[in-house]
C-alpha cells in the first residue's frame, strides 16, 4: 500500500545524485535517464528547489587517499575529474538555470560538501532523492539525511546499482526505515494532485 505524504512546495528538494556522464554505457541508462527527466519536469513546474550532487576530482587527485579503497580505483583509472564529460552531469538532465550543483568527494551527498548549509539557507525540510548507485550515494545520503531529521523520500525506481539483490534490499527492507519509498510515477502523480502544498 501507497503511504500518503503531502509536499510542501517551498520547502521540498530534489536531489538529483550522481546521474553523470557515464550513465550512457549503463544498459539501463536510457531508461534511468527518461524517468530522471519526467521527474525534474514535474518539480521545476511545481516550483522545487532542484539539486545536483557530482562526485569528481581536481586533477593529480589530491582528496584521495591510498587507503580509500573506492576511490583510489577511480584515481588509478583516472575517472571522475573535473573538466571531463565523465565527471558533469549527463546532458540528458542538464541543470537548467536556477538549479544548484554540489560538488563531492566522497560517497555521500552530505559529506565533503555545503549541502546541508544550502538546504537550511533555503528552509527545506524534505528531501526527494535518487541516485547512482542505491548502496553507494542513495545509502550514505538517506541515512546521514535522517540523522539530520530531513523527510527523506526516495524514488526508487529512479534508483539502480551493479547488484539487483543490494537495490532490491536497500529499497523493500532498509530506507523504509528512514525514508518514503516511492516509484517515479506515483511522486509525479502526487506533485501534479491535490496532497501538493
Amino acid at each position: 500500500m501507497q503511504e500518503q505524504l503531502a509536499i510542501e512546495r517551498t520547502k521540498t528538494a530534489v536531489l538529483v545524485m550522481d546521474y553523470q556522464g557515464g550513465m550512457s554505457n549503463r544498459p539501463d541508462g536510457e531508461v534511468l535517464l527518461g524517468k530522471a527527466a519526467m521527474v525534474l519536469r514535474a518539480a521545476r513546474e511545481a516550483g522545487f528547489t532542484v539539486i545536483y550532487v557530482v562526485v569528481r576530482f581536481r586533477e593529480g587527485y589530491p582528496e584521495v587517499s591510498s587507503r580509500n579503497k573506492t576511490f583510489s580505483n577511480l584515481m588509478l583509472q583516472r575517472r571522475l575529474r573535473e573538466g571531463t564529460p565523465e565527471g558533469d552531469v549527463h546532458p540528458g538532465i542538464a541543470p537548467q538555470p536556477g538549479d544548484i550543483v554540489v560538488v563531492k568527494r566522497r560517497t555521500g551527498a552530505f559529506s565533503t560538501t555545503d549541502l546541508d548549509a544550502i538546504l537550511r539557507a533555503k528552509n527545506i525540510d524534505t528531501l526527494v532523492l535518487f541516485g547512482i548507485a542505491t548502496g553507494g550515494v542513495v545509502l550514505s545520503t538517506v541515512r546521514w539525511g535522517a540523522d539530520l531529521d530531513y523527510r527523506m523520500v526516495v524514488l526508487s525506481d529512479c534508483c539502480a546499482d551493479g547488484d539487483e539483490e543490494v537495490h532490491r534490499v536497500l529499497v523493500q527492507k532498509v530506507f523504509p526505515r528512514q525514508a518514503t519509498v516511492m516509484e517515479s510515477q506515483n511522486f509525479v502523480g502526487l506533485v501534479e494532485g491535490a496532497l501538493l502544498h
